[in-house]
């Protein structure tokens, strides 16, 4: 099944990245005249479009994929590549080591998440007072992008600048930074106008946000600020409506035939008919193809022999730890793990094998015995027509139901809920292949069979820090790697500091 098409022949120019003299004064070059752009409908739904086209570079440019920089620092996966100094500023993020203000990959989801922001701002601004008929549900989604990138920004780097406008002059765009919970209060306010507005799942296009959606995000925004009374009745509605459930097999989650599916509560939309290789990608611009898929997959160079899979030879970056297959192994859950990451063992058994002495050294960096089969470089995902290393079509599923379930488990134990909590787990634990948990596991251990499900249902997809974190376990769980709590944030980047007049040194997050 092919996924819609999402592209967006540039609209509008922001100058929300960069702020200079040249941000009044100089003539802007084909663009159009914002005084009447807004005043057809045709052109709202254009500007909603391009939000979600900038949404999809956000989480695919080249090497600093939003995706793959919040991954980084848990324990689920290691930097990899082909050395220890390929890419560098992805290793150190990875390895918590020399982390700065000016890492190239932190600073440019900062800016691209800002930039969208920028445009949802600037849609938001010029129909909130309008008559169009369309002007509802287009404030709606503008307001949930808005949300989704301060919840990013702020799981990220805490307190951040709350940029709500489009600045009219250059020294409008100094601004301070405001707290996590003003950021939080935002967020809040932009879903609950988002969820009154949005249509049901079932009544709008698959690649755009929902009621549900917002729902489920909403109820996420509560959990992470520990209003758990608060998230109950906004995951209530998402579990309660047909039009979301979990697919019925993991590996149905990943497939290119369940893209868009029931599960999936916020997905970005990947095409590989644009035909991107060598000759035409366009790097550090936008590209409708998902590069990270080819940056993901096991390395060739006669290091991995894939012979046996359905798997093509990447550039080896995103291995998964022992520590989470031997969490899969501990558990017994061979039909999730099988969908997840594959074995040393279990690759020589399919026919293909590991050479270390065709590696750099004689050893292949970051890597402790398995390959990653979720977001896999496979072969239907790319080119029909033959094999094109940077066209692949795999989407990203940034929200889904099983997270839903997770979320609420966690929220009803923390309410001392123990048994609506088990509940919600078992509904992940049964789709993977195990038993309902043990009516008697309760209280504190009973969370912990929480961590540990969310650990392996999700694993690759850029939660577990973050929960760590959240969670005061990042210590403990992470011993001995190098982390220490000023890696509870990223940097704020030196390009903001520098260039908002508001921001100085002593904005920086500790230990930067």
């Amino acid at each position: 099944m092919k996924k819609t098409i999402i592209t967006l022949i540039a609209v509008i120019c922001i100058g929300m990245i960069s702020c200079s003299d040249d941000f009044t004064t100089n003539p802007r070059l084909n663009v159009e005249d914002l005084d009447t752009y807004f005043l057809e409908e045709e052109n709202v739904e254009t500007a909603i479009i391009g939000i979600y086209d900038l949404m999809q570079h956000n989480y695919s440019k080249d090497w600093s994929s939003a995706f793959f920089v919040k991954l980084l620092p848990g324990d689920d996966s290691n930097a990899a590549g082909g050395n220890s100094g390929d890419q560098q500023q992805l290793q150190d993020i990875d390895d918590y080591s020399d982390v700065s203000s000016s890492n190239a990959s932190i600073t440019s989801i900062w800016d691209l998440y800002y930039r969208t922001i920028a445009l949802s701002n600037l849609v938001i601004e010029n129909i909130k007072d309008s008559s169009l008929s369309n002007k509802d549900k287009a404030l709606a989604e503008a307001k949930f992008m808005r949300a989704w990138c301060y919840f990013e920004l702020t799981t990220m780097f805490g307190d951040v600048p709350l940029r709500l406008t489009i600045p009219s002059e250059a020294d409008e765009f100094g601004i301070p930074k405001s707290s996590r919970q003003e950021i939080y209060t935002q967020i809040e306010s932009d879903l609950n106008d988002a969820i009154a507005s949005l249509p049901d799942k079932s009544a709008t296009e698959n690649f755009r946000v929902s009621k549900g959606t917002a729902q489920a995000l909403m109820g996420k925004v509560l959990v992470f600020q520990e209003k758990y009374t608060e998230a109950i009745p906004f995951f209530s509605s998402v579990i309660s409506n047909p039009a979301h459930d979990l697919e019925p097999n993991p590996e149905d989650v990943w497939s290119i035939d369940h893209e868009f599916g029931i599960e999936s509560l916020f997905e970005l939309g990947f095409i590989s008919t644009s035909q991107r290789d060598w000759g035409n990608f366009n790097w550090g611009g936008r590209n409708e193809s998902n590069i990270h898929i080819q940056l993901m997959g096991p390395r060739g160079d006669g290091i991995f022999d894939l012979t046996g899979t359905e798997l093509i030879n990447g550039w080896g970056f995103n291995l998964p730890t022992a520590k989470l297959a031997d969490a899969f192994e501990k558990a017994g859950d061979t039909k999730r793990k099988a969908a997840s990451l594959m074995t040393e063992a279990e690759l020589i058994a399919a026919g293909g094998g590991v050479n270390a002495d065709a590696a750099t050294g004689g050893k292949i960096w970051d890597y402790e015995g398995a390959i990653r089969i979720k977001y896999a470089t496979k072969a239907e995902d790319t080119s029909p027509d033959g094999v094109r290393e940077l066209n692949y079509s795999t989407n990203y599923r940034l929200l889904r139901y099983a997270e839903v379930l997770l979320l609420t488990a966690e929220a009803y134990q923390k309410l001392g809920q123990d048994a609506a909590a088990r509940t919600e787990l078992n509904k992940v634990r049964n789709r993977a292949g195990l038993g309902d948990i043990d009516p008697s596991v309760s209280g504190d251990a009973l969370f912990d069979a929480i961590v540990n499900e969310k650990y392996l249902e999700l694993a690759f997809e850029g939660q577990r820090f973050w929960d760590l974190v959240r969670w005061d376990l990042a210590a403990t769980e992470l011993a001995g790697t190098g982390y220490s709590s000023k890696n509870d944030l990223f940097p704020i980047p030196i390009t903001e500091i520098d260039k908002n007049s508001e921001l100085d040194e002593s904005d920086q997050n500790p230990g930067y």
